[in-house]
């Protein structure tokens, strides 16, 4: 196994602090804590690679990432996407591609010409055609999505090349998403280890469920905001939402019965007051 680890499972929002998606959350008004992925592995390893056929239609969300207050990534619904052959007239030397299907991870690659891309898949990097990454998918350039500056495309042409061949335990990248954006961007948070998850959140993942519905989970590295932006994307919109709201109906089953508690507390005199409090001190 070397240096490779294996993946942890990741918490569905049943398990973990999250608001009401229709933005009635009868807690604080703050942000969530997200889930840190110290130990998830390329995500293409849970593909199926039979692409026989894939729904033409698309159901992700609108999302943005901040860091503090500055907005590093912006996604809107509705973006055209292109067969792998209309793809190829429109690409440019260190464009980023990205590659959707229903129910499948988002695939990232760069275009490094001559109809090639570079990508991380299978916990590889490889260099192949276009038309073969693409595996019936359809794509689009997403240069836009980041808001970091691109450096030169020969530089993103030579970041990608340079590492042709890379895999496993020497991987720096934990998805194609992030090996493609740190080719292009050249940014440090991209890599694994490239932050150190210490103090408090500094990102954000805002995802809208409707024009005045949204969410916000609080991250401490963008290595996890990406992880957790590519599951969402991957499980789709609908089930995102009937995530965040199976736990709001536990949170308001729970707080309901803790309310009740305290009111039989404040009811009940002397020694049978004594035992509740007794019983509520050791549950």
């Amino acid at each position: 196994m070397g240096n490779r680890v294996e993946k942890l499972t990741h918490l569905n929002y049943a398990e973990v602090p999250t608001s009401d998606p229709n933005g009635f959350d009868p807690g604080d008004d703050g942000p969530r804590i997200g889930v840190s992925y110290i130990f998830s592995n390329d995500d293409d390893d849970d593909q199926d690679d039979n692409y026989d056929h894939f729904p033409s239609e698309i159901h992700t969300l609108e999302c943005a990432i901040y860091y503090r207050e500055e907005c590093i990534y912006e996604r809107k619904t509705g973006a055209a996407t292109y067969t792998a052959e209309s793809l190829l007239n429109k690409c440019t030397q260190g464009d980023l591609l990205e590659f959707v299907a229903t129910g499948q991870y988002t695939h990232w690659a760069v275009y490094v010409g001559d109809f090639q891309v570079v990508h991380l898949h299978r916990s590889e990097i490889k260099n192949n055609f276009l038309t073969d990454v693409s595996q019936g998918k359809k794509g689009r350039i997403v240069n836009g999505l980041y808001r970091y500056r691109a450096l030169p495309p020969e530089v993103i042409v030579r970041n990608a090349l340079d590492h042709v061949g890379t895999r496993d335990g020497e991987l720096k990248w934990r998805n194609s998403e992030c090996f493609a954006a740190w080719c292009r961007f050249g940014k440090r948070e991209f890599k694994i280890g490239g932050e150190i998850r210490i103090g408090k959140q500094p990102y954000r993942l805002k995802m809208g469920f409707s024009e005045k519905k949204s969410h916000v989970l609080e991250f401490q590295s963008l290595e996890d905001v990406i992880i957790e932006k590519r599951r969402n994307d991957q499980i789709g919109k609908d089930a995102v939402t009937q995530e965040l709201a199976n736990h709001l109906n536990a949170t308001h089953e729970i707080k309901e019965e803790s309310h009740w508690t305290q009111i039989r507390i404040l009811i009940s005199p002397g020694i049978e007051q004594e035992k509740l409090l007794d019983t509520l001190a050791f549950n």
